[in-house]
């Protein structure tokens, strides 16, 4: 549902909620934060769509600030949406006009819901200060977009002149399936120090920027930035150690390669991240990132000027695209034969895992030695018994024999003492 309320203000956008809650159930109850996004006209649609794909993870209020022409007189034109159009939130777009563009945050603040966290994105270019600027002031985490800008890279020098504990930027939150990868790699034996960095990317791409501060600054490495060309994002990570190479090649912007010393090159799945992946992200944490902090504020100074393509194949410390092209043509090669090896093999076929029949043939003869060993010891525990028993009944019989002999002793006393009596 899209309600629009044009010119008008603030206290009657607030009477509308109220009066859409009361009559058709639509409650605020259940938000656990307010997203306040700011961007202009042009860019207002695609950034609903990425905060209301968000908000089913994460239920919100979203106030988007579409800031119009400064010119001509102040007026505010609003539009609620709830329902279907919202997603699990509700948005409330406010188009700012005239002089109002200037002083977004009073028309945001009487809209916040009450006690929950402020989180602030700017969809296009952000201020260069973020400190100064007042919406900023009232956010607990504000999300910024280098790739927005008209500079990328000297957005993210700005960024790092004016960081303060709850920045973070899209820049970073799109390298991490990137940083994920190169941290498993690193993971695996042999456990060796880093002491070659080369990372390459398109040469407005501060994700590459920032993927080249992170690695620098965490393997205390030397790091060279190859540039190449626009538009591409993040294409291939190259990492030095004794043992050998370990390299992440991204030719295609969907699938890489990763080849690491001794073992086969394996083809990952590491497509570029949508925009409503990346808020979503950022929406599931509240608290500082330390790790974007430390490489942006220290990171960012290892980064050197970058060298291009050409010179960096010329040093060995990259491969041409043709190369890597024709390498990851000869992974996929090799996938397939491997895929067709497993279809044509026979499920009937004994395989080293399952030596089954072996096992079946040898448990009658294990019974059998089972059932020896059983009437082994039954035998045994009867002659034990018969034994004891001996023992038991020798004592007895010795005192019998001996009662009888004592008993026919005094019969035979008592018989001649009668006879001698008679003869007297």
């Amino acid at each position: 549902m899209i309600i629009d309320l044009p010119s008008t203000s603030t206290s009657a956008i607030n009477k509308a909620l109220v009066d859409l809650r009361d009559s058709g159930g639509a409650v605020a109850l259940g938000r656990v934060l307010t997203l306040v996004v700011v961007t202009d006209d042009a860019r207002a649609e695609n950034a609903i769509t990425a905060a209301n794909e968000a908000s089913r993870e994460h239920p919100c209020r979203v106030l988007v600030l579409a800031r119009g022409n400064k010119r001509g007189a102040a007026r505010l034109d609003a539009q609620i949406r709830i329902g279907g159009d919202a997603g699990a939130s509700e948005v409330v777009v406010l188009r700012l006009y005239g002089p109002l563009v200037e002083h977004g945050e009073t028309t945001v603040v009487s809209l916040l819901l009450p006690d929950a966290p402020i989180v602030a994105w700017w969809v296009g270019e952000a201020p260069d200060d973020l400190q100064k600027d007042p919406i900023s002031r009232i956010a607990q985490r504000r999300i910024t977009d280098a790739a927005a800008s008209r500079s990328p890279h000297r957005s993210l020098l700005a960024r790092a002149a004016s960081y303060q504990e709850g920045d973070t930027d899209l820049a970073w939150t799109r390298l991490t399936n990137w940083r994920a990868l190169l941290a498993a790699a690193l993971d695996q034996p042999p456990y060796e120090p880093v002491t070659q960095i080369t990372v390459a990317g398109s040469a407005d791409s501060p994700s590459t920027d920032l993927l080249a501060a992170w690695l620098g600054w965490m393997l205390k490495a030397p790091v060279t930035r190859v540039r190449t060309a626009r538009g591409r994002g993040v294409q291939s990570v190259r990492l030095e150690r004794k043992s050998g190479a370990v390299q992440i090649v991204r030719p295609d912007e969907s699938v890489a390669t990763l080849s690491q010393p001794g073992q086969p090159d394996r083809r990952i799945a590491l497509a570029r991240r949508s925009l409503p992946d990346c808020i979503t992200e950022e929406l599931r944490r509240l608290d500082p990132d330390e790790v974007y902090g430390e490489t942006l504020s220290r990171g960012m100074a290892l980064v050197g000027e970058p060298v291009s393509a050409a010179a960096a194949q010329k040093a060995g410390k990259l491969n041409s695209p043709a190369v890597a092209a024709r390498e990851q043509a000869e992974a996929l090669k090799q996938a397939a034969r491997t895929s067709r090896a497993v279809k044509r093999a026979r499920p009937e076929e004994p395989t080293a895992r399952t030596p089954e029949p072996a096992a079946e043939e040898s448990a009658p003869a294990t019974k059998k030695t089972a059932a020896k060993k059983t009437a082994t010891k039954t035998t045994a525990t009867k002659k034990t018994a018969t034994k004891s028993a001996a023992k038991t009944s020798a004592p007895a019989k010795k005192s019998a024999t001996k009662t009888a002999t004592k008993s026919t002793a005094t019969t035979g006393a008592g018989a001649r003492g009668s006879r001698s009596r008679a003869g007297s």
